[in-house]
């Protein structure tokens, strides 16, 4: 168990009234934890939110040697005595995926008890900044950064592990509604082997580009082919995606080059508590184009943190829309079965339904 240390902030800020956005506000303390090659992770503790000050030198800023997570804390109903539960939703999972990424590239492991510590302190502390509003929540962001000095291709030896939280809206402001899909077939963010299953930054400069692209184009995200064939559907920027294909549910696997996303773990356990067959396979754009021509393809959403579950209502590939499920030019519609995962995981994680696979966690 870690020895926290707790200093509040002598400035308070304001919280923030009507639309959150997303990731742009932050709450009034942090976490910080050291890792020292000759110590181990040590000095745990929670400050007021505020700058860093690192050296230039820092393997970070030459290097990439740095990865992030990214959850949520949910207010809940009321209780009986009037005080709120704060829940997390599978914290646990978030510490396996962090300590899944550090071993990729060379960051020391944190045990996932100290982790779900860490976090719960943090929110704890912060509480007063969860959003009580339908569809808001508290987005917490942990990372760790490389910050020995020193230029060298070499892991580093000095870390620091930190936590911050935003207080957030809907990651899309429309909610529900169908986003649209430009599928890029020209640049490719990650191939097997490499670093696509990890939450590092690098994965998410790569695909910058691509995504200035789609937005010129008028879409809403990219979504990403396979980086040898440029064949096989990956994932969306900030999305795992699924198909449902006659009757059958079906989604990428986890092949080394995609993320292995929590919300899509959690989507596959509900669709098969619900009699869904789910199959994870490589599926190519064409099987995908050739479904939907031929009317088979029912429905098509996105699952993340952030988002949780977002409808697609449209792909742009080579120059050509195709409209997905009940979609249409004049038409956008949210799936049956994006709309019943949409309403049982938010129902779940903000304490409203019965939570049978104990995925939800009492700060």
């Amino acid at each position: 168990m870690l020895n926290i240390t707790i200093t509040k902030t002598d400035t308070p800020k304001e919280k923030p009234v009507g639309d959150l956005g997303f990731g742009r506000i932050f709450t009034d303390h942090m976490f910080l934890m050291d890792y020292t090659d000759s110590v181990g992770w040590h000095d745990a503790r929670i400050v007021p939110y505020g700058d860093f000050t690192l050296s230039p030198a820092c393997s970070v800023f030459h290097y990439g040697q740095e990865m992030f997570e990214g959850m949520k804390a949910y207010k809940g109903a009321a209780s009986a005595d009037g005080s709120d539960d704060i829940y997390l939703f599978r914290p646990e999972m978030n510490a396996r995926r962090m300590n899944a990424t550090n071993e990729r590239i060379c960051i020391p492991p944190i045990p996932e008890e100290d982790f779900v510590q860490a976090v719960s302190a943090l929110v704890q502390v912060d509480q007063d900044w969860i959003p009580s509003e339908p569809g808001t929540s508290l987005y917490i962001r942990p990372f760790i950064i490389a910050t020995e000095a020193f230029l060298g291709v070499a892991p580093a030896k000095n870390f620091l592990f930190a936590i911050i939280m935003s207080p957030s809206g809907l990651y899309y402001k429309n909610g529900l509604q169908p986003v649209s899909i430009w599928v890029e077939d020209e640049y490719v963010r990650a191939v097997r082997g490499g670093v696509g299953f990890a939450k590092t930054g690098g994965n998410y400069a790569a695909s910058l580009l691509a995504q200035e692209k789609a937005h010129a184009e008028g879409y809403d995200q990219v979504l990403w082919l396979d980086g040898i064939e440029r064949k096989y559907i990956e994932e969306v920027g900030a999305m795992n995606v699924f198909f449902v294909i006659d009757g059958e549910v079906v989604t990428p696997s986890l092949s080394g080059s995609i993320l292995s996303g929590i919300t899509r773990d959690s989507v596959i356990t509900l669709c098969r508590d619900w009699g869904y067959t789910v199959s994870e396979r490589p599926l190519s754009i064409d099987e995908l184009l050739a479904a939907q021509r031929e009317g088979r393809l029912q429905e098509a959403f996105g699952t993340g943190t952030a988002a949780i579950i977002t409808a697609i209502g449209k792909l742009g590939y080579k120059g050509e829309d195709y409209y997905l499920g009940n979609n249409s030019p004049e038409n956008a519609e949210t799936g049956e079965l994006s709309k019943r995962l949409y309403d049982t995981l938010t129902g779940i994680q903000y304490g409203e339904l019965e939570d049978t696979h104990s995925w939800r966690k009492t700060v």
